[in-house]
C-alpha cells in the first residue's frame, strides 16, 4: 500500500510561467523538497509538493512570504 502522507496539495494563484520560475527557485534549491508541480491549467492552480518533513504551514508561508496566494487543498 502507498503513503501518500507526505504530499501535499495547495490552491494558489500561480497562473503563469513567470509565477512557475518563482517556485523553480524556491522549492528545487530546497533540500527537503523531493519533487513538486503546479497545474496552471486547473482552475485552482493546484501545487503538489512531495517532501517528508515540511507541513502544509511551512509551505503556505513560504509561498505567501512572495506574494501569492496558498491554501492546503482539504
Amino acid at each position: 500500500m502507498e503513503n501518500f502522507d507526505h504530499i501535499l496539495l495547495f490552491k494558489t494563484n500561480i497562473s503563469c510561467d513567470n509565477d512557475k520560475q518563482l517556485l523553480h527557485k524556491l522549492l528545487d534549491n530546497n533540500p527537503t523538497v523531493q519533487c513538486w508541480s503546479v497545474d496552471m491549467e486547473d482552475s485552482d492552480c493546484v501545487l503538489r509538493i512531495v517532501s517528508e518533513t515540511l507541513s502544509h504551514t511551512q509551505i503556505i508561508e513560504m509561498i505567501t512570504q512572495h506574494g501569492y496566494s496558498c491554501c492546503e487543498l482539504t
